[in-house]
């Protein structure tokens, strides 16, 4: 009986120092502890030797655990402990994020730059060097068209394509697929009050920056509005006396310019269904018109031999001679600096500092007819990757030309030709210059002066390769 009841004061005892983990322990008085040991020592003769739970071994491990939880940390050096370690996250946090805006604020920085180079027309993306000729089974033909394609635009995101032709149709075609997604058909004449579309031949187009609005103009002095997702007829806008044969829209609005047979060039805000002003000066049909992120625009005048820059805040022109021919076509390559084409089968790139062309290619697409009554082939088209040192040419030569511009615009060096059996009648290279869109007719977009039977009236979509990715850097070469 005194063995059991040691043996419980004992296991009491023990439990009472487990549980009091990280408590300060309480003095025994020696005589109790004697007792205490004596006790223990009866105890220890009465278990077995087997029992682990109470060998001597064990009760060293439990002894060490016990003075392991008496310097265990308290509630307040825990507190502390986590504070630093917080502290030290949002240090880090701090750090990371500081690295971030920097780097940010460099790549803004750099945006910025181009920016401004792009305003100045200064900003060149040195890429001919790299572009290598495109395998001809590569090249995609898209068939929809009757009659002659006309003009053609891409959609900003480079995913569509829209043309027109004689035929008065605009159809909308997948990039990808090459599949039609929608066909605007052509009306007959005298259906212009119950038709939905074109009833001449369409001449000219332009799609707005951000893919809004699609505007369309034709033989039938008329200029529609599109809305560019749906095809679905917005406006339709009239004022110009003759055909509308030029149409672009100002780089990040939706004011849209056109340009006449009738010799004027006009200005429309599409977003608000208004006209704005007139502009004249042209002596001749204007046959071409681009426009850029300047409120201003360029235009070809045909017969008159010039090209104009019309500034419209100050209502004011600038007109450039060169050509000995008729000018059919013109394009930005940025906003100082462009290239046009001529009957003279001339090829002219300008600044637009200078009223004189800073180089001029003369028979650019060679010459044709029996010996002694040769003539160069026409510039039918013209089209220029933005920002860029590439151009392309087409004519009716059975060939569309690249060229490369060289430093400072000072000289027109050809690359390579893609060939190509019909009139050329519209260029467009992609925003990303992956691919360059070909409108091809069997007859000239303007008129029937030739007719080239073994042609295809279509839209080609050329591939193009390069071998390395093209540098940026200011156009004089700094």
């Amino acid at each position: 009986m005194a063995a059991s009841g040691a043996k419980k004061q004992q296991q009491q005892q023990r439990g009472a120092a487990a549980g009091g983990a990280g408590r300060r322990r309480r003095k025994v008085p020696d005589a109790e502890e004697k007792s205490w040991q004596k006790a223990g020592s009866k105890l220890d003769e009465e278990i077995s030797s087997d029992s682990d739970a109470e060998s001597p071994t064990f009760g060293g491990k439990r002894k060490k655990d016990n003075e392991a939880d008496e310097i265990e940390e308290t509630a307040q050096e825990k507190k502390l402990r986590l504070a630093k370690l917080y502290l030290k996250q949002l240090r880090q946090q701090e750090a990371e994020k500081a690295e971030e805006e920097a780097l940010e604020e460099d790549l803004v920085a750099g945006r910025l730059k181009e920016d401004v180079l792009e305003q100045k027309g200064k900003l060149q993306r040195l890429i001919a060097k790299d572009l290598q000729p495109p395998d001809t089974a590569a090249i995609r033909v898209l068939r929809g068209h009757q009659l002659p394609i006309t003009c053609l635009v891409i959609s900003p995101d480079d995913k569509c394509i829209f043309s027109a032709a004689k035929d008065c149709s605009i159809i909308k075609w997948d990039v990808e697929s090459g599949k039609k997604l929608h066909v605007i058909p052509g009306g007959k004449k005298g259906t212009e009050a119950q038709h939905v579309g074109h009833t001449a031949h369409v001449l000219s187009m332009a799609i707005s920056s951000d893919g809004k609005y699609l505007a369309t103009g034709d033989r039938n002095k008329l200029i529609m509005i599109w809305e560019a997702v749906t095809c679905k007829h917005l406006y339709k806008f009239t004022g110009h006396r003759d055909a509308v044969t030029g149409l672009s829209f100002q780089k990040g609005t939706h004011q849209l310019y056109s340009a006449s047979h009738d010799r004027s060039v006009k200005v429309w805000n599409v977003a608000e269904n208004a006209y704005v002003e007139t502009l004249f000066g042209h002596q001749d049909a204007i046959t071409g018109l681009d426009s850029l992120s300047r409120e201003c625009c360029v235009t070809s005048g045909g017969r008159d031999g010039t090209v104009r820059v019309w500034k419209i805040p100050e209502e004011s022109q600038l007109v450039f001679y060169g050509h000995q021919g008729s000018i059919d076509c013109v394009q930005l390559i940025n906003e100082e600096h462009m290239v046009s084409g001529a009957d003279d089968g001339s090829v002219a790139l300008w600044g637009l500092s200078k009223k004189k062309p800073l180089t001029t290619v003369r028979q650019a697409h060679s010459n044709h007819g029996a010996q002694g009554l040769e003539q160069p082939y026409w510039i039918s088209s013209v089209a220029t990757l933005l920002n860029s040192d590439v151009v392309a040419t087409g004519s009716h030569s059975s060939s569309v030309r690249l060229w490369k511009c060289g430093e400072g615009f000072r000289r027109l060096e050809p690359l390579f030709d893609i060939p190509l059996i019909g009139f050329v009648n519209s260029l467009k290279f992609s925003n990303a210059g992956d691919f360059l869109v070909v409108g091809v007719g069997q007859e000239h977009r303007l008129g029937r002066w030739w007719r080239i039977k073994e042609a295809k009236n279509s839209i080609c979509i050329i591939p193009l390769q390069r071998t390395a990715a093209g540098s940026a850097q200011p156009a004089d070469g700094s």
